[in-house]
């Protein structure tokens, strides 16, 4: 039978390997998320909101533009606090290194994660994400320019704030970091809010059970750690940091 396929040009394309896998490029066969069986079944997210704590967002891309969350208690460039959570413009997310409400990202990192959740699907544009249609979240915390590390305690603010926002998932596609009671307990907050966490395994290419690689390792049945696989679903290891 037929399956549902968006038009975006880099799906038909065969570039979403991730998403439809028919062996193209010296692929494996449905080596892939299955994104066209899912897709039969739903295209639409638009109650869901995925905070994407990372580097920010590039939240006037084309393809994440009309999929950005939108903050309805705050009034866009006054200047003001107006729904008095602590953050002034908070329109899309925040930035926790500066402490401001633009989370606009500098690096891309958070925003190519972004489009791998999110990208509007079926809009003949660049790419589509595995929900055609949701609400992104942009959290910043990773530092750019630099090595591309963060504070923990710029980590959890972005956890809290978007536990306190109503997010139903977040993005963490990083890791590395030593145990951190604190942010295990950030986490362990999102857990008892319903909060589905999901955490970058690593690319090491280690057993995470033998060598920890947090927040992933942490103990709460809430987190879903993430490995990546390639076009062959081998697990891909790189020697820089990432998740």
């Amino acid at each position: 039978r037929l399956l549902t396929t968006p038009n975006d040009p880099e799906f038909l394309n065969g570039n979403l390997w991730g998403l439809h896998n028919i062996g193209q490029d010296n692929g494996t066969d449905n080596a892939d998320i299955n994104g066209p069986e899912a897709w039969d079944t739903i295209t639409d997210a638009g109650e869901i909101i995925v905070a994407v704590i990372d580097t920010g967002v590039r939240y006037t891309h084309e393809d994440l533009v009309d999929n950005m969350w939108i903050n309805a208690g705050e009034v866009p460039g006054n200047g003001l606090d107006d729904d008095n959570n602590g953050w002034v413009d908070d329109v899309h997310g925040i930035d926790a290194i500066n402490d401001n409400g633009d989370p606009m990202d500098l690096h891309g990192h958070g925003t190519h994660c972004a489009g791998i959740i999110g990208a509007v699907g079926n809009n003949g544009i660049g790419v589509t994400g595995v929900a055609w249609n949701v609400q992104i979240m942009a959290c910043r915390f990773v530092t750019v320019p630099g090595n591309g590390a963060g504070l923990t305690s710029d980590a959890i603010k972005c956890i809290d704030y978007a536990r306190q926002q109503g997010a139903h998932i977040m993005s963490n596609s990083w890791g590395g970091a030593p145990f951190s009671q604190a942010l295990l307990e950030s986490i362990s907050r999102a857990r008892d809010a319903g909060i589905i966490f999901t955490a970058g395994a690593g690319n090491m290419g280690i057993d995470n059970d033998t060598f920890p690689n947090y927040p992933a390792s942490y103990d709460l049945d809430n987190i879903v750690a993430v490995a990546a696989t390639d076009r062959n679903d081998d697990i891909i290891w790189f020697s820089n940091y990432g998740a």
